[in-house]
């Protein structure tokens, strides 16, 4: 009875080890990089992005404690076109995410799992046309000379 026990127990182990799609060593995973995943990557890496912008936003509004002096040479420094291409960065990073997240909420919430590359894909759409008519703000005046 133990063996059989036993048995069993190493059948389920090695199966959930072969359905597992977790790192298997040596810079192998048994994962597929399809739609899904690159959603769920970009997504932690577009959550970090954001994360880094509001802590240096903080750091930038604690400028105001040292003076209006110091915050107005940080606000000079922001002004630069490479700050100005942050920017848009962050622009494309808030769109992805909050896409994504509809993309998730309608995953979880309303049976989508079974729609989730068209989801994925209408939603990237609908972002890139937001993207677009958001970047138009910030790149006008860089061409325009202002």
């Amino acid at each position: 009875m133990i063996s059989m026990a036993m048995t069993s127990i190493k059948k389920a182990d090695k199966n959930t080890k072969l359905n597992n799609p977790v790192f298997l060593g040596r810079g192998k995973m048994r994962y597929k990089w399809r739609t899904g995943m690159w959603a769920w990557v970009l997504h932690r890496v577009t959550g970090l992005g954001i994360t880094y912008f509001i802590l240096q936003h903080i750091w930038s509004v604690s400028h105001l404690q040292q003076g209006r002096e110091s915050f107005d040479n940080l606000m000079k420094l922001y002004n630069l076109p490479i700050f100005k291409l942050g920017e848009l960065g962050l622009l494309g990073i808030l769109i992805y995410h909050s896409m994504n997240g509809i993309r998730v909420f309608l995953i979880d919430f309303y049976g989508g799992a079974k729609y989730h590359k068209q989801i994925f894909w209408v939603l990237t759409i609908i972002g890139a046309i937001m993207f677009l008519a958001g970047a138009y703000p910030f790149v006008n005046p860089l061409f325009a000379g202002e």
